[in-house]
């Protein structure tokens, strides 16, 4: 599975790629992100384009990502300068159509891989014209702004209620390379790290972000990153993997109900 570390500090990407992480990622994704997720516990960051050439030149083993903005009038100028400044793979956000999809395949024009970060209760609509758009490699699910999309209180609600797994069978079926949402070190989150881990292996997910809590103080991302391999790399039964499954929807739903519980505001 490639992990993927998010950074515009060419000493973390150094460490992450030390580490073992396979993609270091570059955000350039500003549009309309404050608006949607500015009431949130997110990070929304001011990476910048020089970025993309800082980080993509201590990069020697670990893949260059970088998420551009939504398709707007400027995408051929920044897909084009940022393939100008190293990106190996370019993440296109917030799209709602097969036809902002074609646009961003067709500005690429097969230079680079192309990811898709689906994210929008639209693009979940027009999933079946999507896929038989040409050219997608990948398709991340973006768990943050999807649940916002649809209403729900909880990102991994999406596991829970089985949209997850929806998208998951069709995209596979597509031959397309699929991840989701992000992951803590074990141990932490507010749902443990290993049963999120457990339902990427149980769904064949081959992409997922490490949380910004491999960056705080103190944090060994060699450690932590060799803990994720390990747990990711021990064979897990069919019959483990329903029990973990069982168990990551029941805490599921124990937080969706606390956060629905919790006075508004607070």
């Amino acid at each position: 599975m490639d992990l993927i570390f998010i950074t515009d500090n060419p000493d973390l990407a150094v460490s992450a790629q030390s580490a073992g992480v396979d993609r270091v990622m570059v955000d350039l994704e500003i549009l309309g992100k404050q608006d949607r997720q500015g009431h949130l516990n997110t990070v929304i960051s001011s990476h910048s384009l020089e970025d993309v050439g800082r980080i993509g030149s201590v990069l020697n083993v670990s893949k260059l990502l970088v998420r551009v903005n939504p398709i707007n009038e400027q995408s051929k100028l920044e897909i084009d300068s940022v393939i100008e400044h190293g990106a190996e793979i370019i993440m296109l956000p917030m799209f709602k159509s097969a036809l902002e999809v074609e646009t961003f395949i067709r500005l690429v024009g097969g230079r680079v891989t192309t990811c898709l970060l689906l994210e929008t209760q639209e693009a979940v609509s027009e999933i079946d014209n999507i896929l038989s758009v040409e050219g997608i490699d990948e398709i991340h699910i973006g768990l943050n702004d999807l649940h916002l999309s649809m209403g729900l209180s909880f990102m991994f609600e999406l596991l829970a209620n089985g949209a997850l797994d929806k998208l998951n069978k069709k995209i596979i079926k597509a031959k397309i390379k699929f991840g989701f949402g992000g992951v803590a070190r074990l141990g932490g989150g507010n749902l443990d790290a290993s049963l999120i881990l457990s339902e990427h292996i149980r769904l064949n997910s081959s992409m997922v972000i490490l949380s910004r809590d491999f960056k705080e103080k103190g944090v060994d991302i060699n450690v932590e990153v060799c803990k994720i391999r390990e747990y990711l790399n021990t064979p897990k039964s069919i019959e483990v993997l329903a029990s973990n499954q069982r168990l990551t929807y029941e805490k599921i739903h124990h937080i969706v109900n606390k956060i629905k519980k919790a006075p508004r505001g607070s």
